[in-house]
């Protein structure tokens, strides 16, 4: 039987490049989007859109950005790298899991960051990964 969203549950957003259908499980175990695009050990989601639209932006690839939205199908978890000494208090509401997530739907409408942002924010990340500081989901 196939699954649909639930009114009143929590829906999340996921920021990609990969191009999904409702219904769709987006699963661990593919290569990261970010850090050394190792085999994921982990799946993000996040309760904001601004956050969603960096995750998209920031993905691996040339493909359209894409932003769902999704449920989880297990326990999730603020994310580290963007909570704790990082951001107290997990303001971007990041979480990941080891559990599937399953798409219920797209946004469509949406508008990215200014492009010389996602360039510093990309440079940035690059900076980090030359100096040997990683994610730690990886």
């Amino acid at each position: 039987m196939k699954q649909i969203a639930t009114p009143f549950k929590q829906t999340y957003f996921h920021g990609t490049k990969a191009d999904l259908k409702i219904g769709d499980l987006i699963k661990v175990g593919y290569n990261s989007n970010f850090g050394q695009r190792k085999n994921a050990k982990y799946i993000f989601l996040t309760a904001t859109l601004d956050a969603a639209i960096w995750g998209a932006e920031l993905a691996y690839g040339k493909e359209r950005e894409r932003i769902y939205l999704v449920e989880p199908t297990g326990e999730i978890e603020d994310d580290p790298d963007l909570t704790d000494q990082k951001f107290p208090g997990n303001p971007s509401k990041s979480y990941r899991s080891t559990q599937p997530f399953r798409v219920v739907g797209e946004v469509t409408i949406w508008q990215g960051h200014e492009p010389e942002k996602v360039k510093a924010m990309k440079e940035g990340i690059k900076k980090l990964n030359e100096q040997g500081i990683n994610s730690l989901n990886e």
